[in-house]
């Protein structure tokens, strides 16, 4: 004979009208994900959400239930189109700078090592370029420039932001690709000028700048390759929200243990 299971009737009626504990805990947890995920433009896959609630939650969850959960409700991180690697132009007769680095990318405090390099973005209207100024230590975009053409002011103003916003030691090394840019007599003046060293990667090197072409690649592949830009301006407003709302302040950086830039 089966034994008939007793239940409290009150709570009977509470569990109906509430429902299982379980479940609104799951309704939580995906509730809180696809805030995080919305939150930070649809590029955080499991892992970084999974950073993003302890940081923010106090939440402990397992990558694989939330990745579960990511596709119970129809989450999918934008797709990250191939990035092509863009170079400055090396074939000019300025010197040539030593190369500091040696692809050791690792400081222990900010402001001792600035890296930066120039990128493109297309707009109906014509090229922006953008030149960027990231701190080492930190990964955090620095000092930034834009403008319609590729000339030494663009790399001069990105690096005096970065100066004037931070005001670092004398001594700070300075490294970038060999264009012509950076190798010109202006912008070596303006470096002579705070006692920066410089320093440049290998002739066509990408790996040697590697921090800088990481920013543009997260630039890229997170922001510009999903949108199509009318104008410079509208391009030049959705960096700039990007850099200094997004990417400084918000994103995770795998290299920084998952903290933000600061």
């Amino acid at each position: 004979m089966c034994k008939v299971l007793k239940v409290n009737r009150s709570a009977y009626y509470h569990w109906i009208n509430n429902g299982c504990i379980v479940n609104r805990v799951d309704e939580k947890l995906n509730h809180l994900i696809k805030e995080i995920f919305y939150q930070y433009r649809e590029v955080y896959g499991a892992r970084r959400i999974k950073k993003a609630l302890v940081q923010e939650h106090g939440m402990i969850v397992s990558t694989r239930k939330i990745a579960k959960s990511m596709k119970e409700v129809g989450l999918i991180v934008k797709m990250k189109r191939k990035f092509r690697v863009a170079t400055t132009d090396s074939n000019h007769t300025h010197s040539i700078s030593p190369n500091r680095l040696q692809r050791d990318f690792k400081t222990n405090i900010p402001n001792e090592v600035y890296v930066g390099d120039i990128t493109y973005i297309r707009t109906q209207q014509g090229w922006l370029y953008l030149a960027v100024v990231i701190d080492l230590f930190s990964r955090k975009v620095v000092g930034w420039s834009m403008d319609d053409n590729m000339e030494t002011s663009l790399v001069n103003n990105a690096l005096q932001m970065a100066l004037h916003n931070r005001t670092p030691p004398p001594k700070l090394i300075w490294h970038t690709d060999r264009g012509s840019q950076y190798a010109s007599d202006s912008h070596r003046e303006l470096l002579a000028e705070y006692d920066i060293l410089q320093s440049m990667s290998k002739k066509g090197d990408c790996w040697d700048n590697a921090v800088s072409e990481s920013f543009f690649h997260s630039l890229k592949t997170e922001l510009v390759h999903h949108e199509r830009f009318k104008t410079r301006a509208e391009a030049n407003q959705a960096i700039f929200e990007y850099i200094e709302v997004f990417y400084n302040r918000q994103r995770l950086h795998s290299t920084n243990d998952y903290m933000s830039g600061h």
